[in-house]
């Protein structure tokens, strides 16, 4: 999912599952057909067992074409998890989850699990909560290129942290990159042709229908909106109800205008600078055992915080520089509680000259095949690259993205390098999709609810804005907040009006507006939101 509480690998490589958007220019394909392909390929059958890392979970795996277009031929393994309505005489279905990503966030095996308590009592009472690692990702046919820890050892020695600083770093990162997608092809070509949005989408109605339900009821986030849109369109007669919560404006996914790489399009750097903006502002008027970054104004943080970047980048601490520092802080934005908190002690230790440890996940990487969550033999990177670089356009001339880094600096500070390189590993990405949807995103379905905080760092409240003006039927939440999702941002008003609509399909008021539960750095932190 598009959470900062992701495995740390690089800065670089983690921050793919922020949203989102690693991609590389496509060619002009003509939409998709909404719905079925021709032939429908078998429903698979699930047999559910307990979920030995997971107690209280059941596990199943589903067997899916690799290809939709030719259903009777070569499979897929889907590794999928649900936990049992704990009202059963009163169930009302089952809901999906996905969590975001693309890619190595995008595990729901291990975020379900972790996420769970989250939902609703409600939802959790009258629903069987069901999640899967889509296909390319996770416990499910996965893309991994390296054949050891070793060979992925040397490849990553060569990438930066974070992002590339100077001629040299940009050369090496560039390099790296096009040779991650050789080695890709090669080793698996078939595959990076299949694991796209598009497939994964179809992959979801198999597995609605797998668990009897007549139509799908769905809450996806951040990246997840994006595959809920393309369900959405490509199955609109079976949609009974859908969130879509932390946006990502599909038409700025699939079409490359402006020709500017998909972070930039989204704005997604301009979405973490209003952000920091923000944190930086609120920590300086508070005091330092609220925030311990604080420097007693909001004028006086922003400026140390200034300073403590310039000092970095000429005098690194440890593993701490420039780029892996500015990385850190985008990722920190994501949770208000306890992050940003975490965040600003973090930066007060770089600033009194220490180094801090990395930070940890509770979402651990599931090794295939052991039933067991544990560290895989090395971290999963190729999955981000591997969906979106098959399906989202940027432009594929390397020689541009330090002008578009300059470009992003001048509009949205440090952090715009950060978004902008994000993106560059799919200048080189060998593989396009061999099943992509470009819309139309306005095919009718029963109403659709969208949901952004107006300080989000990684899905600006714009692309929510347009997410919902482009449906055919969607009614937009306002929450007056911050971080990346109400998921990991809880606001009750907001799951209130989640419960309601899930249960009874009643929608929010036109123009609704909600609180967080957590107000930043604030004494009384946990206030309810309105």
């Amino acid at each position: 999912m598009s959470s900062p509480r992701r495995p740390r690998w690089r800065a670089a490589v983690a921050a793919t599952a922020a949203v989102a958007c690693l991609v590389t220019t496509v060619a002009a394909a003509a939409p998709a057909a909404a719905g079925r392909p021709a032939a429908a390929a078998p429903v698979p059958r699930l047999a559910w067992s307990p979920c030995s890392y997971a107690p209280g979970f059941e596990c199943a795996t589903a067997k899916v074409p690799l290809n939709h277009r030719h259903p009777q031929g070569r499979t897929v393994e889907l590794a999928v998890i649900r936990r049992p309505a704990t009202d059963p005489a009163h169930r009302a279905g089952s809901l999906f989850f996905n969590p975001g990503g693309p890619g190595n966030a995008t595990a729901g095996t291990a975020a379900l699990p972790a996420a769970y308590e989250a939902f609703p009592r409600e939802l959790r009472e009258r629903f069987d909560i069901v999640s899967w690692d889509p296909r390319g990702v996770g416990r499910s046919t996965a893309v991994r290129c390296f054949r050891s820890a070793e060979e992925f050892a040397a490849w990553s020695a060569r990438v930066p942290d974070g992002f590339p600083v100077g001629a040299r770093e940009r050369a090496s990162w560039i390099s790296a990159f096009a040779e991650l997608g050789r080695i890709c092809e090669q080793r698996l070509p078939d595959l990076l042709r299949h694991v796209s949005t598009t497939d994964t989408a179809r992959d979801l109605d198999l597995l609605r229908r797998a668990v009897g339900d007549r139509k799908l009821n769905y809450l996806g986030v951040s990246y997840g909106t994006f595959l809920g849109a393309t369900y959405a369109n490509l199955f609109p007669r079976n949609v009974r109800a859908m969130v879509l919560d932390g946006a990502v404006d599909p038409v700025t996914w699939v079409r490359l205008s402006p020709p500017l790489p998909t972070e930039l399009r989204r704005r997604a750097d301009i979405g973490s600078a209003r952000t920091l903006a923000r944190f930086l502002d609120l920590c300086g008027r508070t005091t330092t055992d609220r925030c311990a970054f604080s420097a007693g104004t909001p004028r006086a943080t922003r400026d140390k915080y200034e300073r403590l970047l310039r000092r970095l980048s000429a005098h690194p601490q440890g593993e701490w520089t420039y780029a892996a520092t500015v990385s850190a802080v985008v990722e920190g934005l994501y949770v208000v509680d306890p992050g940003w908190t975490e965040l600003a002690e973090v930066l007060q230790a770089l600033w009194d000259g220490g180094a801090p440890a990395a930070r940890t996940s509770p979402f651990a990487r599931t090794t295939a095949g052991t039933g067991a969550l544990q560290p895989a033999a090395y971290p999963e990177v190729e999955p981000p690259y591997a969906v979106q670089c098959s399906e989202s356009p940027v432009p594929r001339d390397t020689r541009r993205y330090h002008t578009f880094e300059q470009q992003a600096y001048a509009r949205s500070g440090d952090v715009g390098r950060y978004w902008t390189w994000l993106a560059e590993p799919c200048a080189t990405w060998p593989a396009r999709a061999a099943d992509r949807y470009t819309g139309p995103w306005n095919r009718p379905t029963p109403p659709l609810l969208t949901v952004n905080t107006t300080f989000d760092p990684a899905t600006p409240y714009q692309q929510a804005v347009d997410l919902t003006r482009h449906l055919a039927d969607a009614r937009l939440v306002t929450v007056r907040g911050y971080g990346h999702t109400t998921l990991l941002n809880p606001s009750s008003c907001v799951g209130n009006h989640e419960v309601r609509y899930f249960l009874s399909g009643a929608l929010p008021p036109r123009g609704a507006v909600c609180g967080q539960d957590v107000r930043p750095f604030a004494p009384d932190a946990r206030a309810p939101g309105k």
